[in-house]
């Protein structure tokens, strides 16, 4: 049900086009701003391991291979390559999400108004409960964005945050196991937020300075 929080047991988060062809067309957000959200939300999926499906389209004849530090997360997968717009179009696609068992599918994608919606409207209607990671997401433009989640919405779609994925899989900072990986990967990538746990750590806790590059 829809007001079930996300958890990693019961969600599966699926990376579509984050290509470079098509990073070029993003207009609807800053693009280091949105690769940095790209980011967050793949190490969220990797720190809580939770089942991840990545997709490609027309990578060797436009689009480009996937971000190579996208792939870099997930070093055990392979893109499942397509040639349609639509990744609900492709039978080795539909194929994956049914193997995760899980409903609740966390998507990300570019661009927002054809390979995010597409796929998210055609999986509503297969039974699915999608939600949109909207910051990990762009259009070609702000209004092509912003008309796409407001169709989605309709449909029932639910648009999410990476932050907010990160957060609601983490929940209570009692979870010691995967404490330490989530302030690392919010101190990379979190912005504003990723400057203030790193200001609390090393100014008011005493902690030294952080080091950047390592991976987490």
């Amino acid at each position: 049900m829809k007001t079930e929080l996300l958890n990693p047991v019961n969600s599966t988060v699926i990376f579509i086009d984050h290509q470079p062809q098509m990073t070029f067309g993003v207009a609807s957000i800053d693009r280091q701003t949105l690769f940095n959200n790209v980011m967050l939300l793949a190490k969220a999926a990797r720190i809580f391991r939770v089942p991840v499906i990545l997709t490609t389209v027309e990578s060797k004849s436009f689009s480009g291979n996937m971000w190579p530090q996208l792939l870099d997360v997930f070093p055990d997968k392979t893109p499942i390559e397509r040639t349609s717009m639509n990744s609900w179009q492709d039978k080795n696609f539909i194929e994956a999400v049914a193997a995760t068992g899980r409903k609740k599918l966390v998507i990300a994608a570019l661009w927002t108004e054809v390979c995010l919606a597409f796929p998210a409207l055609e999986a509503v209607k297969a039974g699915y409960e999608v939600y949109a990671v909207e910051d990990a997401s762009g259009g070609t433009s702000l209004t092509a964005h912003n008309a796409a989640m407001r169709r989605m919405e309709q449909a029932g779609v639910i648009p999410m945050t990476a932050l907010q994925v990160m957060l609601e899989y983490q929940r209570d900072w009692a979870r010691k196991e995967t404490y330490d990986d989530v302030i690392a990967a919010v101190k990379e990538h979190g912005g504003a937020y990723g400057q203030g746990v790193e200001y609390a750590y090393t100014m008011v806790h005493g902690a030294p300075p952080s080091r950047t590059g390592s991976g987490q």
